[in-house]
């Protein structure tokens, strides 16, 4: 909490990390009837969040091809390039992304997965171990 004037507190804002806004940004796009613009997205996802600061998501996003765009007049609408499966596989690699040691991570994550996962897994790898 923090004091401001005549001594009220006031509740500080918690910090969203960026890997948190960037889901938030893709579930609003991915909850869109169709192609929305910055605008939209930042009313979805709360107003305390500067225009700016959604535009840069939607960039990163778009350079990681997760989100799309399309130019209408002076701006852009923006798209979710990927379904539901996508956006978790999107956040399944942001999570690889930030450990050191993929192959722990992975093994851990194989270990853990049922059968039928584990068999389902090894069918997408086919036989040459690849997808």
């Amino acid at each position: 909490m923090e004091r401001h004037e005549h001594g009220a507190r006031q509740p500080r804002l918690r910090r969203r990390a960026q890997g948190e806004l960037e889901a938030q940004v893709l579930a609003a796009l991915h909850g869109a009837a169709g192609p929305v613009n910055a605008a939209w997205v930042q009313e979805r996802i709360g107003g305390d969040l500067a225009y700016t600061t959604v535009m840069t998501i939607l960039t990163r996003l778009l350079a990681k091809s997760a989100v799309t765009r399309e130019r209408v007049g002076r701006s852009f609408a923006w798209s979710s390039a990927a379904g539901g499966a996508g956006l978790a596989a999107l956040r399944m690699r942001k999570v690889l992304d930030g450990e050191r040691d993929r192959g722990a991570v992975l093994a851990s994550f194989v270990t853990a997965l049922s059968a039928d996962d584990e068999r389902m897994l090894r069918g997408l790898l086919g036989p040459t171990g690849a997808v």
